[in-house]
Order: C-alpha cells, then sequence, then structure tokens
C-alpha cells in the first residue's frame, strides 16, 4: 500500500511505493539527466571519463552519478573509471558496500575475533574437566 511522502527534492507530497524515492516530476528530471550524462559517455572519447570530468561536463550533482552507478544504471565494467565511496573509508570503489582494503582489514579483524574466542572456548573447557577420584 502507498504511503504519503515528502519529496526530499521538491518537498511536494507524492505516493511512495517503494520503487522511487521522489516524486514524479523529480524522477523525471532525473531521468532526463540520467540520459544526458548516458549520451556523453557513450561518446568513444568520453568513455573513461572519471566523476569529477563527467560533473564538469553535463553539470550532474556527484552524489547522482555514485547513485546511478552504486544502482547499476551506469556500468564500471563499461565505464572503468567510473566508481561510489565506499561506506567505511570514503574511497571509490566499483561493487558492494566496502572497497577492498576495508574488507580485508575486516575479514583480518573477524579472523582474530574467531581465534580469540576458540581460544577462550577451550580455556573453559579445560577448566570444567572433571576429575575421578579411585574410591568407590
Amino acid at each position: 500500500m502507498a504511503e504519503l511522502r515528502n519529496c526530499p527534492e521538491c518537498d511536494a507530497f507524492f505516493n511512495y511505493t517503494g520503487l522511487r524515492e521522489v516524486c514524479h516530476n523529480c524522477a523525471q528530471k532525473e531521468e532526463d539527466l540520467y540520459q544526458e550524462v548516458y549520451r556523453f559517455l557513450r561518446k568513444r572519447e568520453n568513455r573513461a571519463a572519471n566523476v569529477d570530468r563527467i560533473v564538469e561536463a553535463t553539470g550532474v550533482e556527484r552524489d547522482l552519478l555514485y547513485k546511478w552507478v552504486r544502482k547499476g544504471r551506469l556500468h564500471p565494467a563499461m565505464f572503468p573509471n567510473l566508481g561510489y565511496p565506499c561506506d567505511n573509508c570514503g574511497r571509490i570503489t566499483n561493487s558492494g558496500k566496502l572497497c577492498e582494503k576495508c574488507q580485508n582489514e575486516l575479514k583480518s579483524e573477524l579472523r582474530t575475533f574467531d581465534a580469540a574466542k576458540e581460544f577462550r572456548d577451550g580455556i573453559e573447557h579445560r577448566d570444567r574437566a572433571t576429575y575421578l577420584s579411585g574410591k568407590k
């Protein structure tokens, strides 16, 4: 069921159905900007353009470009210098929420945590050992 919300761009009311975050008018403006960026990138000389170059040439906001890359509308495979910021450190990445460096750091911390947990569990198990006396 639709929910009545204010558009974050123009503050107009719209029925939010989960498909888009903005009202119909703002969604149409966003689509027009997307088409402009896509036309720019389809030219052979612009395919390797980075985010700064695209913003400069088209006037589209950086966050909007990041949104399109994150959602898969602009594919880094086709446009190799495109990406979006890592949620942790802000470095540009092409997939997931974290860049490769942050992923590796997180994996390392998880391995350390798991090793420490195994060590603690081993100590607890050892301390719970029961001893049998020879008496009946």
